[in-house]
Formats: C-alpha cells, structure tokens, sequence
C-alpha cells in the first residue's frame, strides 16, 4: 500500500517525475474547468433558473457568508480564492469513491502547496489593502527586532496548515483501509461514507483556517496603522 500518491509514478524521465499526483490533480482541475464552463455559459436572472445554477448560487452564498462571519467585512475580494481553495480539496476528498482514484490531498506536496497559497494571500491582500509601502512597514512595527519574530510565525501558521490536511486525509485513508482488511463483509459502505464526509469536513476546515489565517492578517495590519495614526 503507497502512504501518498507521490509513491505512484507513471512516467519519469531524467529529473521529470508524473506521479499520481500529479494526474489526480490535473483532473480534480479539468473536472472543476468543465462544470464551471458548463454550469456559467448560460446564467439566467430569470425567477426559474436551472438547477445547476441554482446549485452554484447556494455554494456562492454559502461561501460568501463564511467568509463574512468569519472576516467581518465584505467577502467579495476573497471570494475567488478561498472559493476554489475549497471546492478544490472538497472535490478532491470527493472523488475518492472512483475506483483507483487516490485524493491528490493525501500527499503532502499537494497541501503545503495549498498552505503556501494562503501564505501568499496575506500579503497580496494587505499590498492591495495598504500598498507595498503600508504593508512592508508592519513587519518593522514597533521595531526593527520584531522582524524575525513575525516571519517566523507566519512560516510556522503555514505549516501547521499544511501538515493538518496532510494527516487528516491521510488518517481518514489508513482508517479505512484497516477496516476494509479487519472485516470487508460488513464495513466497505460504512467506511467509505465515513471517508467521504471526513473529507468535507476537512475542505471545510481547511478553508475556514486560511481564511482565519488572513484575516488575522490584515487585520493586524490594520491594528497597527491605527495605532500610528
């Protein structure tokens, strides 16, 4: 049994690798491309409306307000992001019903990717929020010595999240796994509805925890302009 789909290579050539990964990925990403193109070349505002839009209206909403609940302030500029964070890992957990699909998710390249996303997002959000002269001039506020102390804590705020979704899934699988082996005759439906909704919930977690991580951002950010002025 492979512990992550990086084990799984396909084809490789020199230092070129395409694990399963990879493939995984890729179709986690094609399947989103496609069901969005499909679901938005016909949006209607129209009172009866097709179910698919109705279905991507109520995830919308659903994300828009917990990103406000937990942020405070308008959801529209994070929306893009923390909405395809979480469709992306939720989609992911989900197609672990196909037969030979492994969850790109279980791999940890595959989260400390998605934890270096929302790393970055602090600070594209506060250069956006405060230019990159506001933004920069935090790092150094009260003094200079608190520089190291702030990067360290984001570095390790990023971490955390990625080894989080890496062993959550992971566990979820070897649980399922142990089970199937223990007693195949009574628990392969049971386990594998228990897999799928441990999966959503940590799609759910994942993305309520960057968007915690970048509100706290900014809105340390904005404490201290406060405080200068």
């Amino acid at each position: 049994m492979d512990l992550t789909p990086d084990e799984k290579i396909f084809w490789q050539w020199e230092f070129i690798t395409i694990n399963a990964t990879l493939v995984f990925t890729w179709m986690v990403m094609a399947i989103l491309l496609i069901f969005s193109w499909l679901i938005t070349r016909k949006l209607s505002s129209d009172v009866n409306i097709s179910r698919g839009q109705h279905l991507l209206e109520s995830i919308v909403i659903f994300i828009r307000e917990q990103i406000r609940d937990v942020m405070r302030r308008d959801p529209s500029p994070f929306l893009p992001f923390i909405g395809t964070l979480g469709l992306f890992i939720s989609l992911s957990n989900l197609l672990g019903v196909v037969p030979f699909y492994e969850p790109p998710t279980s791999s940890l390249s595959t989260t400390a990717a998605l934890a270096t996303c929302a790393f970055l997002a602090v600070p594209v959000y506060g250069i956006y929020e405060a230019g990159v002269k506001g933004y920069l001039k935090h790092y150094i506020t009260p003094s200079p010595f608190m520089l190291p102390f702030l990067v360290i804590g984001e570095l390790s705020r990023t971490l955390a999240l990625a080894i989080r979704l890496f062993g959550n899934v992971l566990s979820g699988s070897l649980i399922a796994a142990i089970l199937l082996t223990v007693a195949p005759l009574f628990f392969p439906v049971l386990t594998q509805l228990l897999d799928l909704i441990i999966g959503q919930v940590q799609a759910y977690i994942f993305a309520i925890l960057a968007t915690v991580y970048i509100g706290s951002g900014l809105r340390a950010q904005e404490q201290q302009r406060e405080k200068q002025e």
